[in-house]
């Protein structure tokens, strides 16, 4: 069980490195690899299944945090299959104080992403 666990650990943080280092790109090609067409992403706006919906809510994401923004990680913890990331951004179009992200993994998936954040426009 040690193993295992160890194996999983290792794949959900080798995925939340690819996927952050994506993100912080803005490359979208990129940050589709880590999603499925079984894959959602849950919002505050409600749940978005696919990767054509995944694509288009990192697009829209892209326009608040381009790259380049002052982007601060806070946490990141992984445990299992699972990984947690609280964060915060400042960029010209909009402050961001507080946002989590936690990631659900089904082998070197994210098989369900949670994300929220608290942004103030500029």
């Amino acid at each position: 069980i040690f193993l295992a666990m160890n194996t999983n650990e290792a794949i959900t943080n080798d995925v939340l490195s690819h996927h952050l280092t994506a993100f912080g790109n803005n490359d979208l090609a990129e940050i589709l690899k880590d999603y499925t067409e079984e894959s959602q992403v849950l919002t505050p706006n409600g749940p978005l299944t696919g990767l054509a919906a995944i694509r288009q809510f990192f697009a829209e994401y892209f326009l608040a945090i381009p790259t380049g923004s002052a982007f601060t990680m806070k946490q990141l913890t992984v445990s299992h299959q699972v990984g947690y990331v609280a964060w915060a951004s400042d960029s010209d179009i909009a402050q961001i104080p507080m946002g989590t992200d936690t990631f659900f993994l089904k082998g070197d998936k994210i098989i369900v992403h949670t994300v929220a954040d608290y942004r103030i426009m500029k």
